[in-house]
């Protein structure tokens, strides 16, 4: 009886890439592509993505799956489901602008950016339900109405 209040708490496998050297701005591409996914369709939809974002992101999400799978090994590895992708910004390289030629002798200035990407993976609702209470959340089908 104690079981069935208690709410099932969804675990969370974490990975990031700190000081990525791409701009937040492209890998946010990525990041929205993979989003919601499931990691093995995650993993197709990169391999055959044409953005240098898709490699990291790769790396990442198989980094999160060890972490599912040598930190709780109860966890079944292919229902996981990416449930949050983030590109935030991070701080410039080496923390100052750089320069290259312009035009009638002028500095011209640019910015080499960094970027922390995020990758959290989570078990999808059926596996949660399948190893918790099995068919405790069923519905009985409505009766039809015929006038």
């Amino acid at each position: 009886m104690a079981a069935t209040n208690k709410s099932v708490e969804a675990k969370r496998f974490l990975a990031k890439h700190r000081f990525a050297r791409i701009t937040a701005r492209k890998a946010r591409l990525v990041a929205d592509l993979i989003r919601g996914r499931g990691v093995n369709d995650a993993l197709e939809v990169l391999h055959f993505q044409h953005k240098r974002a898709s490699e990291y992101y790769s790396k990442l999400v198989r980094s999160a799956m060890a972490n599912a799978s040598h930190n709780d090994e109860g966890v079944n590895v292919n229902a996981l489901v990416i449930t949050d992708c983030r590109a935030d910004d991070g701080p410039m390289l080496q923390g100052r602008m750089r320069f290259r030629p312009g035009p009638q002798g002028r500095a011209m200035p640019f910015k080499k950016m960094t970027a922390h990407l995020t990758v959290v993976l989570s078990e999808t609702e059926s596996a949660t339900a399948s190893s918790g209470a099995a068919g405790s959340k069923r519905r009985k089908a409505k009766p039809s109405k015929e006038a």
